[in-house]
C-alpha cells in the first residue's frame, strides 16, 4: 500500500493476486488521503509551537506571533516536516540496528530505500517485532517524506513570488507603465488603476479578470455615472 514492495512476501494464488490489485489501488488512495490529512494536522500544530518557541525570549504578543506565523507559514511547515523526517530516519535506523541486528550503514541504507519507496529487498524487516514496527513506521515516514517535498516546492514557489513582488513594488515607473495603467485612457492614472496594474505585474490577476469585473460593473452602473449607488442596485 505504501509502494515499497520488498519482495519478501508476495501473493501466490490467482485470488490473492486479484485481491492485491484491488487492495493496492484502494488502500493507496484512501490511506494516502487520510494520512496526508493527519500529517497536515500534526505539522500545523507543531509549526505554531515552533513559532511560539522562537519568540519565547521576545516580548511579542499573540498578534505579532500570529502575524509572523501567517507570513512565514510555508517556511515553518517545511522546518517542521524536515525535523519530523530526520527524527523518523534516526528512529528507523536505530530500530533496524536493534531489531534486525543490522550494521549502521545497512540500517541507514534500508531506511533510505524504504522511505523513498524503492524497496530493493536486499535489506528489509524480517523479524516479527521488526515487521510490527515497520507497519507504523513506513506509513508515517513515507507520508512525511511526501509532505517534505511538497513544502519544499511550496517554499521555492513562494520565495520566487515574493522576489517578483519586491521587484514590482520597488522598480522605477516608466512612461509606458503609465500608459499601460491608464485603463480609461483619460491621461491620468488613479490609485485604483495603479493597484490593478501592479497586481497584473505580480501575476495576481490578469486582463481577462479585469475585463470581466469591468463588464459586471458597467451592468450594475445603470445610470452610467461611473459609481455604484443604492439606486443602481434597485434598478439593476
Amino acid at each position: 500500500m505504501t509502494t515499497v514492495g520488498y519482495g519478501d512476501l508476495v501473493p501466490e494464488t490467482h485470488l490473492a493476486k486479484l485481491f492485491a490489485c484491488a487492495f493496492v489501488f484502494t488502500g493507496l488512495a484512501l490511506g494516502g488521503l487520510i494520512l496526508s490529512r493527519a500529517a497536515d494536522y500534526i505539522v500545523e500544530k507543531q509549526e505554531l509551537f515552533l513559532v511560539k518557541a522562537m519568540h519565547w525570549h521576545e516580548k511579542a504578543g499573540p498578534a505579532e506571533i500570529l502575524k509572523d506565523f501567517e507570513t512565514n507559514k510555508v517556511k515553518y511547515k517545511f522546518i517542521v516536516a524536515l525535523t519530523l523526517l530526520l527524527m523518523l530516519i534516526i528512529v528507523g535506523t536505530i530500530s533496524l540496528s536493534l531489531m534486525e541486528n543490522q550494521g549502521f550503514v545497512d540500517a541507514f541504507y534500508c531506511v533510505c530505500a524504504t522511505i523513498t519507496t524503492l524497496g530493493y529487498g536486499d535489506q528489509s524487516f524480517s523479524t516479527g517485532i521488526g515487521r510490527v514496527f515497520a507497519v507504523f513506521w513506513i506509513l508515517c515516514s513515507t507520508i512525511c517524506l511526501a509532505q517534505f517535498f511538497l513544502y519544499l516546492a511550496e517554499l521555492y514557489t513562494e520565495d520566487r513570488q515574493r522576489s517578483l513582488v519586491d521587484w514590482v513594488i520597488t522598480r522605477k515607473l516608466t512612461f509606458s507603465d503609465l500608459e499601460g495603467a491608464d485603463l480609461d485612457q483619460d491621461q491620468v492614472v488613479s490609485a485604483a488603476e495603479f493597484i490593478l496594474y501592479k497586481l497584473k505585474e505580480m501575476g495576481k490577476i490578469n486582463q481577462k479578470d479585469i475585463s470581466l469585473l469591468m463588464d459586471r460593473f458597467k451592468d450594475l452602473d445603470v445610470d452610467g455615472s461611473g459609481t455604484l449607488t443604492k439606486a443602481d442596485l434597485m434598478l439593476s
